[in-house]
């Protein structure tokens, strides 16, 4: 059986927790910066944990995550 394929693009973006779920940074933050509030932006800075909607999904794009 042939090894499987980690999605590149998604191995770059995602980091696994201690507890397994999978970490990622907000959107938003790279430009249009001047109408966006202080606090927006400050929120946008801190990582969230994915959508467990999208578990399936991304257990089968980052095999050896």
């Amino acid at each position: 059986m042939p090894k499987m394929k980690t999605s590149r693009a998604a191995a770059k973006r995602f980091k696994k927790t201690g507890s397994g779920e999978l970490k990622r940074s907000k959107a938003y933050k790279s430009h249009i910066l001047t109408k966006k509030s202080a606090k927006r932006k400050r929120n946008l800075r801190k990582a969230t944990v994915t959508d467990s909607t999208n578990a399936k999904v991304m257990k089968k794009i980052l095999p050896y995550l």
